[in-house]
């Protein structure tokens, strides 16, 4: 059998199937030209990857999986004996096929067996001749010229969170949107050997102390993150590559990493789901980095744009994810950002509320419910374009944050530039944690005053630019 690229990394096969309670199969993706009624197809749960079925050489309409077995196969040493128990059943039986006792032993036997996925074509399996060998491998040579050396380059966009939060992290709901003004650009090639590029300001090698050490984030973030995603369910080929990257953004590079690693080894939506994707990156900032980090910020960065989200606690336990719907983004009004040279801490912003909500507090969990309650009114007044209706419900949703978190945990800082904003008219409220607000000022006569006015009080203010994806220019970063 011959296999577009053998070299695949055999450590971290081995390392995935211990880190599952089964047996392993690994598989690919079919080509267009191949059918589905010549190899051994699975079906897998893209949140587990645990295989929920193995049909052996199935027609054309017994499944839409087009997933196949490539016959390469981890067995725990406690399952062997199912082999002979298959043999057993089937004593008449003279064309016993490997891919027939591994659909007995998941479909009837109900074993756990996951899969892990070769990003590449897998080809030539069974009696072949030279014609075929030949053709195939001048097929994926052609690809794998087609795609070499082209830099991969990705970004990944700021948030400001218009409704809602801070409730995703309280099951409730949240609406934010991408804005291209704040980013992290990755750019990935591949190369001889694997080099992550220093940010000239971001990664210096002398420190003034080791605080300074702690704080920089840059390399320490990519090494970090490439090495935990041999970890994943993906059989990464041994391709190297060299990847620098710019930002404006640091908590915007682990998203932009793993787009540009997604499309470096061929990893599609259908390997790793936008849903599954955003508590991946989470995953790796909160237990691997020691970010503190919330689910929101991650799932706007993934889906980008005007993201609507539901973090019910049923669906968060049940699928492991909540409810995400993208927003039409058309004739969105004129938002607008300022924010303090020297922002609040996130922790100190939260204080205690979240312990006071683990343990039952009325008044934050009812906080919490109205903070829903406001992101379905501001739903409904986006898709309505009720301008003036959405700026009353961003005054409303501080007005709650305010009462529940107290002036003294929001800070001075905060409230001066809500304060301020008020004076010319416009609705505001805080775009996340804190050192930032976030306004809707409907009369733009007002605006160049109160830029200047934000300004003379040592914020800095900038006009939004919503990053809408689906309107993004063709050929630029992703």
């Amino acid at each position: 059998m011959l296999c577009a690229d053998l070299n695949f990394d055999i450590a971290q096969v081995i390392r995935f199937f211990r880190s599952k309670p089964g047996e392993l199969i690994i598989y690919y993706e079919l080509e267009e030209s191949e059918k589905s009624s010549s190899r051994g197809i699975v079906e897998v749960c893209p949140d587990t990857h645990r295989i929920t079925r193995f049909l052996e050489k199935p027609q054309e309409d017994v499944t839409s999986s087009r997933l196949a077995s490539v016959v390469f196969y981890c067995i725990r040493r406690e399952t062997l004996p199912c082999l002979s128990d298959f043999l057993h059943l089937q004593p008449e039986a003279t064309d016993k096929t490997f891919g027939q006792f591994w659909e007995w032993l998941i479909n009837e036997k109900q074993l756990d067996v996951f899969g892990m996925k070769l990003p590449t074509g897998f080809q030539l399996i069974g009696q072949v001749s030279l014609s075929d060998y030949t053709k195939w491998l001048s097929h994926y040579s052609t690809k794998q010229q087609n795609s070499a050396a082209k830099p991969i380059t990705c970004r990944s966009y700021a948030r400001v969170g218009l409704m809602g939060n801070p409730s995703d992290g309280f099951n409730g709901k949240t609406i934010a949107m991408t804005i291209s003004n704040f980013w992290a650009e990755v750019v990935l090639v591949e190369s001889q050997t694997l080099v992550l590029v220093p940010h000239p300001l971001n990664d210096p090698t002398e420190f003034g102390s080791l605080q300074d050490l702690f704080c920089i984030k840059g390399v320490c973030v990519l090494t970090t993150f490439c090495v935990f995603i041999l970890c994943c369910s993906i059989a990464l080929t041994k391709q190297n590559f060299t990847l620098k990257y710019d930002t404006n953004i640091p908590r915007a590079i682990v998203s932009a990493t793993l787009k540009c690693l997604m499309k470096f080894y061929n990893i599609t939506d259908s390997d790793l789901p936008k849903p599954v994707r955003a508590n991946f990156i989470l995953n790796v900032e909160t237990d691997e980095l020691f970010i503190t980090a919330g689910l929101q910020d991650r799932v706007v960065q993934v889906y980008e744009g005007l993201i609507y989200m539901d973090f019910d606690k049923k669906l968060m336990e049940e699928q492991g994810y909540g409810h995400y719907v993208s927003m039409d983004m058309t004739d969105l009004p004129l938002f607008w950002l300022a924010f303090l040279s020297d922002p609040s801490d996130s922790g100190r912003i939260h204080s205690n509320i979240r312990q006071r909500w683990l343990s039952g507090d009325a008044v934050v969990v009812e906080a919490m419910k109205t903070f829903a309650e406001l992101t379905d009114k501001a739903r409904e007044a986006l898709q309505k374009r009720d301008w003036t209706c959405l700026a009353q419900l961003m005054d409303q949703n501080f007005e709650l944050r305010r009462s529940v978190y107290t002036d003294e945990c929001l800070g001075p800082g905060n409230l001066k530039m809500v304060q301020l904003a008020r004076q010319f008219g416009s609705a505001v409220k805080l775009p996340g944690s804190g050192g930032a607000v976030v306004g809707l000022c409907l009369d733009h006569n007002r605006l160049v005053e109160m830029r200047q006015a934000f300004q003379e009080a040592g914020c800095v203010f900038c006009l939004i630019t919503p990053y809408n994806p689906s309107a993004r220019t063709v050929g630029g970063p992703n």
